[in-house]
């Protein structure tokens, strides 16, 4: 997994002497390169359409600058963003790529956005104070506009959709505003077989051309995510799914989108490691109960291990038999994750002496190859492998894996968290 490089310095003290720092206590380990090849593979899937890398939350919790750095060299062309908050951190960290942010509220600040040649999505009510920033800052924003064509959350209806087409082309011809995107989002696509993806798509094209006529000319047209990126080759005209751009977010960071095909399946590798290491072991008697409400029983004499990984770290306290890997095997947690530790159970007694080595042993819960997924994680919680790498809290380091950084090593200005 060498070269690593750490988000957070780690002070130059550790077992092998002061040139020899020790392992984090516990990381998420992000592989850059295996970034930078998933980007590549959707490039190739979607072309000639170009491609929004979604790196909100933090880039679904692998590192905001350092991933959008990693996707833009790998030939994205765009980036995208839920808040303005987020895109301004990334000008801050001195990001230059078109940049979109699509969710907004009444404290938005419109005017730095704008300022800041920020891209905006806009669903209604928003143009109106774009419009009035661009007024006083002498300038034109460059907004796309989000028709809702069956999700039910942000975008026009298509009852309201002519109305702020109609303003939108006053806005841009006062110089206010320019209109290069129309976009949409997409509800069921991870279900493909399912009929509303097509629907929403047709909705989609008719919303295009009521747009068109009202005098606009976006350059950009998207509706594609992960799952309708993936499965555009099942339709009779991908081109309909495709489009101008696609906007594709997980599976970026090497995870699937649907249920039935894991990320290998679709050439994907997935990006993040979370990993930690055994801080202790206990030989315990048959009936010893394990954790909170005592919900796990040992039925014969075993070996438990305590892992530094809990809820306040991101393990879903739902996540009761998730699987860990020491030592080359898998094994399940048991009980209830609690805040700040997991306990494995490794199945049989006698492994807490010294020579099994497993005082320090790493410990993995989920990452690439022959790891747990974190799709695994994902079912014993009753959620998607979204959320599992998202909410892996900021108490865990990230650390990243960039071969192709000079000698291993990024660049200091990459190793600042966003």
């Amino acid at each position: 997994m060498e070269p690593v490089t750490r988000a957070d310095p780690v002070p130059p003290t550790g077992p092998g002497g002061p040139s020899s720092p020790p392992r984090p206590e516990r990381s998420a380990v992000v592989d850059l390169d295996a970034v930078r090849a998933n980007v590549r593979l959707i490039r190739r899937a979607a072309a000639p359409a170009k491609l929004m890398a979604v790196v909100k939350a933090d880039a679904y919790g692998h590192g905001a600058l350092p991933v959008a750095r990693a996707v833009l060299e790998a030939g994205a062309d765009a980036l995208g963003v839920a808040h303005v908050g987020e895109a301004l951190e990334l000008r801050a960290a001195g990001v230059t790529a078109p940049l979109l942010a699509w969710l907004h509220t009444v404290d938005t600040d419109f005017r730095t956005a704008v300022a800041r040649d920020i891209q905006l999505g806009v669903s209604g009510w928003e143009l109106a104070p774009i419009a009035e920033a661009a007024r006083e800052l002498r300038t034109t924003a460059q907004v796309h506009l989000k028709i809702d064509t069956g999700l039910g959350r942000n975008g026009a209806t298509e009852e309201q959709w002519p109305h702020l087409v109609r303003a939108a082309a006053r806005a841009e011809s006062e110089g206010l505003v320019r209109v290069v995107g129309v976009f949409t989002h997409l509800a069921v696509a991870d279900e493909p077989a399912r009929s509303e993806t097509r629907l929403q798509l047709e909705r989609f094209r008719i919303a295009v051309d009521t747009a068109r006529a009202a005098g606009l000319r976006p350059v950009l047209r998207h509706a594609a995510n992960s799952p309708g990126l993936f499965s555009a080759a099942d339709l009779d005209r991908p081109e309909d799914m495709l489009l101008d751009m696609v906007r594709v977010g997980v599976s970026l960071y090497g995870l699937s989108p649907f249920r039935d095909r894991g990320p290998e399946r679709l050439g994907l590798v997935p990006a993040m490691t979370l990993r930690s290491t055994v801080n202790a072991v206990k030989e315990v008697p048959a009936g010893q109960g394990v954790s909170y409400g005592l919900t796990y029983v040992t039925e014969r004499p075993t070996t438990l291990a305590l892992i530094p990984l809990g809820y306040a770290d991101g393990v879903p306290r739902s996540g009761t038999g998730g699987p860990v890997r020491i030592q080359g095997r898998t094994y399940p947690e048991v009980g209830r994750v609690a805040m700040d530790q997991i306990v494995v159970d490794l199945g049989e007694p006698g492994l807490a002496a010294p020579e099994h080595g497993l005082l320090g042993a790493e410990a993995v819960l989920f990452g690439s190859g022959s790891n747990p997924s974190a799709t695994e994680w994902a079912e014993a919680a009753g959620t998607i492998n979204y959320e599992i790498v998202t909410r892996v809290s900021s108490r865990v380091p990230r650390a990243y894996v960039d071969r192709s950084a000079d000698g291993g090593a990024l660049p200091a200005a990459e190793e600042e968290p966003v």
